[in-house]
């Protein structure tokens, strides 16, 4: 039981609102593209989650990205840890604000009316209260969430299957061959719970918390990868060029009301459990790693990303491209690093060669990135 929890836990970070924007990136540059990469990420983030498994089993203490920094590269490289991991979770709880408060405002408001602004709040609040109480409050919920979530997918591919339409699903275009490569390490990235899980592992049973974790990423990286082959399939082979960025209001023409409104309950799902995760792991690395006070990073947590929200940044596909393609990329160039230093002698010739490509692909997509955003 406690492996199963913690995929749970695990699936509740990584499926969240990268989920909606893979439909409208494989319809820009084809689904078979989008098949290709998601293949090829799966493969790709299961070793930098498995590398970043084998540091925080290998480090006593409580520490998260920027502490595992500062032990095995130094003081500078902490701090600059951080800031990638502050940029890239603001990014993310800034995504799950957008999205998860209009799915919400699109599921309850037919029924109790309401502007959206509203919901976005009772978001907000929602979020933010579970992010106060911590992990304790919610492990329990993760488990029965997951269920409803794959049943609600499942429920959608049935729904989708007599209005697939396989011409939909064999367009391409090279002018957005890179489109979907941000999104979708965005959608496969969870290694922020794996410090968490490891504390969770180690309470547990200390014998086995190696075991559980490693099982708990190899599951966890298979069934987000599924689901979201499944999400893709059913809404672009049904929706096709009017495929909605994020991804849900496009059907409403094709399965009718009430599957539309099942799919805006998954949606707000998915964005409030990883809001909740990623929100815990952010106030934890204030509190973990820099000695701030529970309430100070619990409030830097909570209001950084609705800071943003009203500055004007309210674009989630720009939203999360960037932190898949730059933020992520460094995250992943960082966990790199620690695993080398961490290893030393003891690395194989293999594990360095794979070490050597991994930091090669992250590396060429933040150039990328950076190349299609000065154009």
């Amino acid at each position: 039981m406690d492996l199963v929890k913690s995929i749970a836990v695990f699936l509740g970070t990584v499926i969240g609102v990268g989920i909606f924007s893979l439909p409208f990136v494989a319809m820009k540059a084809g689904f078979f593209v989008a098949v290709i990469y998601l293949l090829i990420m799966a493969l790709v983030s299961y070793k930098i989650h498995d590398f970043y498994a084998e540091i925080a089993l290998s480090t006593e203490g409580k520490h998260r990205l920027p502490g595992y920094a500062e032990k095995y590269l130094g003081r500078n490289w902490k701090i600059f840890s951080f800031i990638v991991i502050a940029v890239s979770f603001v990014c993310a709880l800034l995504a799950y604000l957008i999205v998860g408060g209009q799915f919400l405002f699109n599921a309850l408001s037919p029924y109790l009316g309401g502007s959206s602004i509203i919901y976005f709040f009772i978001f907000f609040i929602s979020g933010a209260f579970l992010i106060f109480r911590e992990i304790k409050a919610i492990s329990k919920m993760e488990l029965a969430l997951l269920v409803i979530i794959l049943l609600i997918l499942i429920l959608i591919l049935i729904a989708a299957l007599p209005h697939i339409n396989n011409l939909n699903l064999l367009t391409f275009d090279n002018n957005y061959l890179f489109f979907p490569y941000g999104a979708i390490v965005f959608s496969l990235w969870g290694a922020s719970i794996i410090p968490e899980l490891k504390e969770m592992a180690l309470r547990r049973n200390k014998q086995k918390a190696r075991n559980i974790l490693k099982k708990t990423i190899f599951w966890g990286i298979i069934i987000s990868s599924l689901a979201y082959l499944i999400f893709i399939f059913s809404v672009l082979g049904v929706s096709g060029n009017i495929t909605s960025d994020e991804a849900i209001s496009g059907l409403k023409g094709f399965l009718g009301l009430g599957i539309v409104q099942i799919g805006f309950i998954l949606g707000f799902l998915c964005c409030f459990t990883s809001y909740i995760t990623i929100g815990l792991t952010l106030k934890k690395s204030l509190q973990y790693d820099f000695n701030v006070s529970g309430f100070f990073s619990w409030t830097v947590t909570a209001f950084a990303p609705l800071f943003f929200y009203f500055l004007g940044a309210r674009e989630f596909i720009k939203i999360i491209g960037f932190a898949g393609t730059v933020t992520i990329g460094l995250e992943a160039l960082l966990i790199i690093l620690i695993y080398r230093v961490l290893l030393k002698a003891k690395i194989s010739m293999s594990g360095k060669i794979i070490s050597y490509i991994l930091a090669a692909m992250f590396g060429l997509g933040i150039l990328l990135e950076i190349f299609y955003f000065l154009l």
